[in-house]
């Protein structure tokens, strides 16, 4: 699919266990007996329910009314639970069909203990493995359970996701199994500030990366994305970054990235990431680590510039909008709806 005229890969991610899903949205069913559960279809379309546990009333995440859905899953279906596995399937197949070209998954939620990480890592691994044929990107922000992710792929095209300044070792970890390679533009001792640190960080990893021998076309370089609800600038500065980078490093590497961070803290996410994901691929990113059912291409592809939504949210992203004023007063006035 492309987007803005370039081929983009989509890197899902849904198999990850921060993600959450609304207490009070469709993905959540009340129970005629009591007690809540999560919803989902099989291949033949019947519907299906996974129940949330009782001990997850007691965290703080469903005290403000959502729910970690992967997380309840895999610990379901680790358990045994036919339900917890057929969930998982049904997130992998709506991933697939939304035209998703990898599959990321993610453990760090289940446990801070780095052997509950692994076992769980590389049980899902296998799982999905055997669910779809798409490549697997592990994600995680602890290089020992990249590898025990890594270790289960047997010969499987993967992605590690990802290796930076602060973690170098990972650049031998996806040499030593084949993995390509999203690099992270993150410094040495945390997060870059502005356009430049982000080119100079990027740009150090991949001279690091091309001198072990990677191929071009195997890296993914992430700019970083952060919020606007926090800084009015940072879209522009991770716009500006993505335009520089493509110059500097050509057309062969690619150029990726977490672009729903942009929405965090906002009301209507999906167009803001929407419009977003158009403004960086005009500015030279050619894939993306979405939600590729709630972001599919082909509607952002066709999306009418001149819409006051999009101008608006472009407006926003751009940095114009001070304060995101204007777009929080069109929400409040109802005149978002795409």
């Amino acid at each position: 699919m492309k987007l803005a005229g370039r081929e983009f890969t989509l890197i899902g991610e849904n198999i990850h266990t921060t993600r959450v899903v609304l207490l009070k949205g469709k993905r959540v069913a009340n129970l005629p007996e009591g007690g809540q559960a999560l919803r989902f279809t099989d291949p033949q379309g019947r519907p299906g329910l996974l129940p949330i546990p009782e001990k997850i009333k007691g965290t703080q995440d469903y005290q403000e009314g959502r729910v970690k859905h992967l997380k309840i899953a895999l610990q379901a279906a680790m358990a045994g639970a036919e339900e917890g596995l057929e969930y998982l399937r049904y997130l992998v197949r709506r991933q697939e069909e939304a035209g998703a070209d990898f599959l990321d998954l993610n453990v760090d939620e289940i446990s801070l203990r780095y052997e509950e990480q692994r076992l769980a890592i590389e049980w899902l691994v296998r799982a999905v493995r055997e669910m779809s044929l798409l490549p697997l990107a592990v994600d995680s922000s602890r290089v020992e359970t990249l590898r025990a992710g890594l270790e289960m792929m047997e010969g499987r095209r993967c992605l590690l996701n990802s290796a930076s300044l602060e973690r170098l070792e990972a650049l031998d970890l996806a040499r030593e199994y084949g993995a390509e390679l999203v690099i992270s533009a993150a410094g040495e001792k945390g997060m870059p500030e502005g356009t430049e640190g982000r080119l100079v960080n990027a740009a150090r990893m991949v001279e690091a990366a091309l001198a072990k021998g990677f191929a071009p076309e195997t890296l993914y370089i992430d700019p970083l994305v952060f919020p606007i609800s926090v800084d009015i600038e940072f879209g522009g500065h991770c716009l500006e970054a993505i335009r520089q980078m493509r110059r500097q490093h050509g057309p062969q590497i690619r150029i990726t990235g977490g672009f729903s961070n942009i929405s965090f803290g906002l009301p209507c996410r999906q167009i803001v990431n929407e419009v977003f994901l158009v403004l960086a691929a005009e500015a030279g990113a050619d894939s993306g680590i979405v939600d590729p059912v709630s972001s599919r291409l082909e509607r952002i592809a066709a999306l009418d510039r001149g819409a006051r939504p999009f101008q608006l949210t472009e407006e926003m992203l751009l940095g114009r909008d001070l304060n995101c004023k204007n777009f929080l007063r069109a929400y409040r006035k109802g005149e978002l709806e795409v």
